[in-house]
């Protein structure tokens, strides 16, 4: 009876950890020119013992634009019994010649949150000007 109980325990909790999603995508300038070849991120922030997970990441195209989203199950995806907090993270050097890079994070709204493995929809953060000094701004010195 025990077993059958741990069985049943087992296939409802896996079942609530909702396969979830999400991306996004936009232009990074430094000035009047396209920031290329900047490092971005995006990762599944959690707040407890839970370590944070990088769901995608890559490098800004000549022209500044970038794309993060989930290409497997296994990356940009997440089980979680709720919501995932999506963060998108640049990691860079525009107007700035202190040691390390320049990292700044913007949360993804919910509302781009998707059930599944693959985003319905983007983020569109829009065009990003790198010379702003963001609020809570920090530096990566790895």
């Amino acid at each position: 009876m025990k077993e059958i109980l741990m069985l049943l325990l087992l296939a409802v909790g896996s079942h609530a950890m909702r396969l979830q999603s999400a991306g996004v995508e936009g232009q990074l300038m430094c000035g009047m020119k396209p920031a290329s070849g900047v490092h971005v991120k995006l990762w599944e922030e959690d707040s407890g013992p839970d370590p944070d997970d990088v769901l995608d990441e890559g490098y800004t195209d000549p022209n500044g634009r970038f794309s993060l989203k989930n290409h497997s199950p296994s990356q940009g995806s997440e089980r979680e019994l709720t919501p995932i907090d999506p963060v998108f993270k640049v990691y860079h050097d525009c107007d700035d010649f202190l040691p390390g890079k320049r990292k700044v994070k913007f949360k993804i709204p919910n509302s781009y949150i998707t059930n599944g493995a693959e985003p319905k929809r983007m983020f569109p953060i829009g065009i990003l000007n790198l010379e702003t000094i963001f609020a809570k701004e920090e530096r990566d010195l790895i």
